[in-house]
């Protein structure tokens, strides 16, 4: 279990939100691919697809884009966390709310 609050909290960052309230982005699995190639140890195929079905729910396809980045960078996560870009803190808030909901579904 702690493994996995540490991948998520390394990734995905977040606060609740109702994950049936957005459409789905059906963009594959960006996250899911970023997911199976990061060297955490949490790291499953079970645990990266329920993370891609919950991003395919919450998350554009660009979001995702931007999203997969961050496991194999977490540096650019901060970086999107504290830019001044209007568009960067509409990301942020969606990618919160996204990974409160896959921490507390994909356990």
């Amino acid at each position: 279990m702690k493994s996995l609050t540490t991948l998520l909290l390394v990734l995905l960052l977040a606060v609740p939100l109702n994950i049936a309230s957005a459409p789905p982005a059906d963009a594959g699995s960006t996250i899911e691919r970023a997911c199976m190639k990061s060297n955490r140890r949490a790291v499953s195929k079970p645990l990266c697809n329920c993370i891609q079905r919950v991003a395919d729910q919450m998350l554009t396809r660009s979001d995702q884009r931007m999203a997969a980045q961050f496991f194999r960078d977490p540096q650019k996560a901060q970086d999107i966390r504290q830019s001044d870009r209007n568009t960067h803190e509409a990301f942020w808030k969606r990618y919160k709310d996204f990974g409160t909901t896959a921490g507390n579904v994909c356990q």
